[in-house]
Order: C-alpha cells, then structure tokens, then sequence
C-alpha cells in the first residue's frame, strides 16, 4: 500500500490531487470526508466521531449571547423631522395610504410614516421617478418606531430612479419560508436607489438587485442597515442576505449583517455578493457575522463574495459572464467572522481587491474560478488563502494569525492587539478604516487603526 500510494503521488494525477487539496481549506475537506462517508455505517461509527471533534476545533463555536455591533448596521439616534424646504411632505398612518402615496408621490415628495405596525399581503409599487435634485423618500423620523410586516413574496418592488428608503423596519412574516423572498428588489430603471439605516429580517434574500428589459439599477447605496435571520431559511431558493445581479458602481457601507444559513438546495448561504457581469461594487466597513450559533450545523456560510455561486447565463448583464462575474471590485475595511466557508470569495472576477479586512474563525480567503488579477493587500485573517486555478493572486503584506494569540478576545470581536503589529503604507485606495477614522500614512493591517500601549511587534506578512 505504501508503494502503491508513493507511486501515486509521484504520478501527474497525483500531483494534481496533492494541489487540489493542498488548494482547500481545512473546513472544506472535512466538510467533504463527511459527506463520502455518509450511507457507510461501519466508517461512519469509526470515524465520524473524530471528524466531529476535529471541526469542532477548527470552526471554534460563537461564545453564546449576543456579539457587539461595533457601532454598524441600523442606528437608533433620533433624526431631525423634515423640513418644508425638502420638498412636499405627505404624513400617512394606515397601510392602505402608504400604498397609495408610494403610486402618487412625485419628484421631492417626503413620505413620513407615522409610528405605528402596518401589515401587506401584496407587493408595494412605485409610481413615478424621483431626480436627482428631487429624490423621492420614504422615512420614518424615529428609527424602530415604523414596522411594516410583508406575507408576500416581494415587499417593495423598486423600478423608478432616485428613491430613498430611511429607517424602516422590515419583517417577513410568510408561513413558508421560501414564499418570503425579498424586503426590496430593486430592478431595471431603479437607479440611484437609497437604502438607509432601516432594519430588514427573516427573508431569503433581503435585498434582490438586478436588470429588467435590458435596463440596470445602477450607482444604489446600501448604508447603515441591519440584515439579518432569527432562523436558518427552509428553501432551496438563494439565501442571500445582498443578492446583486448585473448591477454597476453599488456601495455597500457600515451594513450588519448576520445569521444566514440555509437548509435545502445545495446548502450555501451567503452574506454579501456582487456577480452577474457587474463592475465596480464597493463593499466597506460591514460587519458579517456568518453564524452566531451551531458553527458546524449543515451547510455553508461564506461572509463576503464577489461571483458567489455564479450567474445563469441569461441573468448576465454581458456575454452571459463568460469574461467574468464581477470586475474592479473593492472590499476594505471589512470585519468578517464565524464563517464555516470563506470569509471572502472571488469567484471568476476580474481586478478585484480585498484591502484592510479582518477575518476571524472563517476558512479565510477563496479565489477560484479563474479570477484574474485579484490583489489581497494588507488583511489580517484565520483560515488561509486558497487559490484554485492557474491565476494566483497577488499578495501584499497580508499577516496571518492565531487569533486568541494576537487579540484581547477575538470570538467576542474584541479586537485590540496584544502587541502592535509592523506598520505598513498606506495604499491609496484605502484611506478610512473600519469606524471611518482616517488612517495614518503608515497604518496598521487589517480593519482597524488603533492604538495600543503594547509595544510594536515585526510580525512579517506574505
């Protein structure tokens, strides 16, 4: 046996395979001799027990209760009521009239929901385009005091330009899991779409982006919003929390976003992805929680993607995404944690750059599918960096860790150093870190500038 699997390896198969699972993360490959062993009820007996065990070590179980939200995802402060100057303002307080006005508002209007719980069954609709001068929004003045529940299976169909949604919360309240697909889709001429600071929970996909009749909702914001699941989704449709599709110049900033698994179809949920043959996305100073609980539970979390699982053809917004799924795309300043997958993917994306994140207890980093030029630039990670494919990436004064060894308590996502870390230059494309305070002109690796009394510690990157 011995000579047999030397002479494997020496062959050019085995060679390949050495690649292929020198290629893969730790969580991937025992992912994968679980699923071989299933159905095998001597080997499962055997072995099983000590794969359990082994996961357990590498996929470290969420301390339990609830993590900090490190000052992202929806803000409570009170805001200033809207003022005459801004344009129209129309007060509603009954679900009938908030469907009504969102017909009618036109270009300036200000839509102020008054306090209160509203119930829809059918999609909302718009009527008219907002302007860029005159923007159309619908806010609540207080955030958390407006909670509209949606039982259909898409809550706000947004297909006019210059819309503005404040402070909202959003529930699915669907009796299947499956039937409540998206809080917003914004589609086609929706262009310039404002999501911020609202709340969305409990749906597949909480926010759908892509064309319609060969138009695309390009340059929308996504800021300040919490996205998240009280359970895993039951459905073998996407579990998404950002489901972009073919959608150009989108920002993604300062967002929560947590608890996404899903049980059914293939089992990969995901908390953020640009694909489709979209460009120039910008996903900043998010935090993503993959899992707040059950780490090893079924199925896979992966925090940040810009290909994810990849695009049908027809959905492409050019050359049914033959060139690539995402391009000039940048993640920075991101923090990413309790992944059982890759806390960031590149999936046959081109020009891509991931600056400045920091991944905690993820399988770290994932690029396949023949990405092309993408540039990992000073991120501080668990996990690795795993590249399938003939394209290798390029590397820059990343720093690998053993997280409890360099930070206060990184589970609980607190995250100062015990001991500094070398500085490095401050690249251009990165001027702000995670809390948006302006980086020094050289800084420090990974999501965070911040000071410490510890001393500094040369800690050499790849």
């Amino acid at each position: 046996m011995l000579m047999a699997a030397t002479a494997f390896f020496a062959s050019s198969a085995g060679q390949h395979a050495y690649t292929e699972v020198r290629a893969r993360s730790p969580q991937t490959l025992l992912r994968y001799a679980q699923r071989r062993l299933e159905g095998h009820e001597v080997l499962e007996w055997l072995l099983l027990p000590g794969l359990r065990a082994l996961r357990a070590r590498i996929e470290r179980e969420p301390p339990p209760g609830p993590l900090p939200t490190l000052g992202k995802g929806q803000q409570l402060k009170q805001i200033a009521p809207p003022a005459t100057g801004r344009g129209h303002v129309v007060r509603v307080d009954t679900a009938a009239a908030i469907a009504e006005v969102l017909l009618e508002a036109r270009p300036g209007t200000h839509i102020v929901i008054a306090p209160g719980h509203y119930r829809f069954e059918k999609t909302l609709r718009l009527g008219q385009n907002g302007r860029a001068s005159a923007p159309i929004t619908v806010t609540a003045i207080v955030p958390g005091t407006v909670r509209l529940d949606f039982s259909q299976e898409e809550g706000i169909l947004v297909d006019r330009p210059h819309w503005i949604f404040e402070n909202l919360n959003i529930r699915g309240i669907c009796a299947r899991q499956r039937d409540c697909e998206h809080a917003f889709h914004v589609v086609g001429a929706g262009a310039f779409t404002a999501l911020l600071n609202n709340h969305l929970q409990d749906f597949n996909a909480h926010i759908k982006v892509n064309g319609l009749n060969g138009e695309w909702p390009d340059h929308g914001l996504v800021a300040f919003n919490t996205l998240t699941n009280t359970a895993v989704r039951h459905t073998d449709r996407p579990v998404v929390t950002l489901d972009l599709v073919g959608a150009n110049q989108w920002r993604v900033q300062d967002n929560l976003v947590t608890n996404f698994a899903k049980v059914g179809g293939h089992g990969v949920a995901y908390g953020l992805f640009m694909k489709g043959a979209s460009e120039g996305g910008r996903i900043e100073r998010n935090l993503v929680v993959c899992s707040q609980a059950g780490m090893s539970d079924p199925g896979e979390r992966v925090g940040i993607s810009f290909g994810g699982g990849g695009t049908d053809p027809v959905a492409c917004r050019t050359d049914g995404c033959r060139a690539f799924e995402h391009r000039q795309g940048l993640a920075a300043n991101n923090i990413v944690a309790h992944c059982n997958d890759a806390g960031i993917d590149v999936n046959h994306a081109s020009q891509v750059v991931l600056a400045h994140n920091t991944l905690i207890n993820t399988a770290g980093f994932s690029i396949r599918g023949g990405s092309m030029q993408a540039r990992l630039f000073g991120n501080v990670y668990e996990g690795g960096i795993s590249a399938f494919g003939e394209t290798a990436p390029a590397l820059q004064l990343n720093m690998e860790i053993a997280g409890a060894a360099m930070f206060t308590n990184p589970d609980l996502l607190l995250l100062d150093w015990f001991e500094l870390p070398q500085s490095i230059p401050l690249p251009s494309f990165v001027t702000n870190d995670f809390t948006n305070t302006p980086r020094q002109m050289h800084t420090l690796p990974g999501a965070l500038e911040r000071g410490s009394r510890a001393k500094s510690k040369n800690m050499p990157g790849n």
